[in-house]
């Protein structure tokens, strides 16, 4: 994947001063680029999902992972850039969608990255992706250490019960594989508990116990039969112009789960 970037934003303005903060606070030489999407016409919008090699030098903890959105006003000579840090891909795509980019187009094909274990830790990926602002993160955590993980704490809008959310992933790397599962908590003091404590099994959110088991067996099934078949799982947006921003995350989280 090619890893150098460049926006083409030489001959344009900044519309604000956020747009220019952002800009200038991007160090794209610390930058390997993991999947890029650049629209039509005229190269309008850009958007890159990248790993920032300089968190390896850090705070402990930091996100690894950046997503970019780059959105011009060839008319205006203008032009509005945006970065968000996370800590897993698939909320980084879904920052990305928010703002316009195809899941599609966004998506990760082995190089850099290591493959899913199975296919709940694909369904949890894919839930995250396509639920827009559901989720409100509240923090994240990266590690290379043993465990190898990184998870992201947020406050899912739809749950009627347990709302707090941890998706945890997990890295295998002699397998080559990595799992994603979400946990599901009355409050953050009782996930903060089970994050410095991990004497029980991550508690299951109670929607995959209920009726909707069914729901989430039958999704696990049709991405089961989709790769045998040798197609993409991953849902189509369709989309090509901005959303509204989605809640930036907290920026807490170091390396990812490059090889």
């Amino acid at each position: 994947m090619n890893d150098i970037l460049d926006f083409g934003l030489d001959d344009l303005s900044s519309v604000d001063d956020d747009s220019e903060e952002a800009m200038e606070a991007l160090w794209t030489g610390d930058l390997t680029v993991l999947s890029q999407r650049h629209t039509t016409p005229n190269g309008s919008h850009s958007f890159v999902l990248a790993h920032d090699r300089s968190v390896t030098w850090g705070i402990p903890g930091e996100p690894p992972l950046v997503a970019i959105a780059v959105a011009r006003d060839l008319r205006q000579s203008t032009f509005t850039f945006e970065t968000s840090h996370h800590a897993t891909a698939s909320f980084a795509q879904n920052w990305l969608a928010e703002r316009g980019c195809p899941l599609e187009r966004i998506a990760l094909h082995g190089g850099y990255y290591i493959e899913p274990a199975d296919d709940l830790t694909l369904q949890v990926e894919q839930q995250i992706q396509k639920w827009g602002t559901r989720y409100e993160v509240l923090d994240t955590y990266t590690s290379d250490d043993n465990p190898s993980e990184a998870w992201t704490l947020v406050n899912d809008s739809q749950a009627t019960q347990a709302p707090v959310r941890l998706f945890y992933e997990e890295w295998n790397h002699g397998a080559g594989t990595y799992t994603m599962r979400e946990g599901a908590f009355p409050d953050v003091g009782v996930a903060q508990t089970w994050l410095d404590e991990r004497s029980e099994p991550l508690p299951e959110p109670p929607e995959y116990s209920d009726h909707n088991g069914a729901v989430v067996r039958a999704r696990i099934a049709r991405i089961a039969l989709s790769r045998s078949a040798g197609t993409s799982p991953t849902p189509q947006t369709g989309l090509d112009a901005p959303r509204a921003s989605a809640v930036v995350p907290v920026q807490r989280a170091v390396q990812g789960r490059l090889l």
